[in-house]
């Protein structure tokens, strides 16, 4: 999945979340960790990969057993400070962004390249981007149709959901 899309993934899962247990929208500083948490595995793995460090871009952080480890972090802080919604939400953030990632594969049959999901007891091969689900007249569609029908609606989600967060970040940014 394409790394912008994976935030909007993470709010999507949270926000039903939150409606399911509270029947209200997501509250601002929960949503931010959500959007944070559902972006970590990537900004730890890629540039690991870049600076040749890992063999691919997907591997400690996309990693069942590097979850365990940031979310258990987490949530064991959160709940010192007496913040579990905000452990909640880096936990539905983070696996957010590891159950994004599979689908695609499944879906193109690349069922070898979900060895991120227990590495490194199981290989990483290395990705092998876009995916084909099939074609309609002639047009092929690809996985990047599917992100894209997803981030459009996790905006707008967002959107009516009267885009929390962003007050929050705009008070601390300008001291308003």
């Amino acid at each position: 999945m394409q790394p912008i899309v994976h935030p909007v993934v993470g709010y999507i899962c949270y926000a039903l979340y939150t409606r399911a247990n509270s029947g209200k929208t997501p509250d601002a500083e929960p949503t931010l960790v959500v959007l944070f948490a559902a972006t970590l595995p990537d900004l730890i793995d890629q540039p690991l990969w870049w600076l040749d460090i890992t063999p691919v871009g997907r591997t400690f952080a996309h990693s069942l057993f590097g979850a365990a480890l940031f979310i258990g972090i987490v949530v064991f802080l959160a709940r010192r400070y007496d913040r579990r919604d905000l452990g909640i939400a880096f936990a539905i953030g983070y696996l957010s962004h590891l159950a994004a990632d599979i689908p695609w594969h499944v879906l193109a049959g690349d069922y070898h390249e979900l060895g991120f999901l227990l590495w490194p007891v199981t290989e990483m091969p290395a990705y092998s981007g876009v995916k084909l689900v099939g074609s309609v007249g002639g047009v092929e569609i690809t996985t990047l149709w599917f992100e894209a029908a997803i981030f459009v609606c996790g905006v707008v989600l967002w959107w009516v959901d009267g885009r929390p967060g962003l007050d929050w970040l705009r008070q601390r940014l300008t001291g308003r």
